[in-house]
């Protein structure tokens, strides 16, 4: 897989989605370069010296930041350049997996393996009072349950993240009282005319 930014789509395959590994790394990174550090990147957008350097104001040290207002326009360009777009590659790679996951695998390396396990075990005669562990069987998780389990567990992840993200730029940005999904969603709008 080639290096993506935190903004851009990976090579999506079913491949990606079942190495879960590289699946879990690109949605942390993007996670970790956007929302994680969403006080930084709006802090970013504060223009600190709109008169000239003033000496003085390093004289205090600034802990309130929203004593400094970010210019709107500022804000806006950081939402419909940085931050929905990355939660637009997230939302796409996460419904790219969940396809996948809820497709027929005729790939899944383990199929066989698992068809002869269940088979073994429906002849299994078990003695419970020679072996009482003997009646537990754990049947293998074919890769496509396994990978519907990441998905959505990696969605639950993803509600949080952006309720506490949006949160923060809502605060900062002085914005609407619009939700994430309803900004998200108006941004999808904007986009498609």
């Amino acid at each position: 897989m080639s290096r993506t930014s935190s903004t851009s789509a990976p090579g999506l395959s079913p491949q990606f989605c079942f190495n879960e590994r590289v699946l879990r790394d690109f949605l942390r990174l993007s996670r970790g370069t956007i929302d994680d550090s969403i006080t930084q990147n709006l802090n970013a957008l504060v223009t600190p010296a709109q008169k000239g350097f003033d000496p003085s104001s390093t004289a205090v040290r600034q802990t309130d930041s929203r004593a400094q207002p970010i210019d709107p326009e500022a804000c806006q360009s950081f939402k419909d350049n940085v931050l929905f777009p990355s939660w637009q590659t997230r939302s796409d790679v996460l419904n790219y997996c969940a396809g996948v996951a809820t497709s027929p695998d005729p790939d899944d390396p383990d199929l066989i393996l698992r068809e002869t396990e269940s088979a073994r075990d429906r002849e299994r005669v078990v003695d419970e009072r020679l072996d009482p562990y003997s009646a537990r069987f754990f049947p293998r998780e074919a890769r496509t349950e396994s990978l519907a389990n990441l998905i959505r567990n990696q969605r639950t992840v993803e509600e949080i993240i952006r309720a506490r993200t949006w949160g923060l730029v809502t605060e900062r940005c002085n914005d609407s009282a619009m939700t994430w999904e309803e900004a998200l969603n108006s941004w999808r709008e904007r986009r498609r005319h």
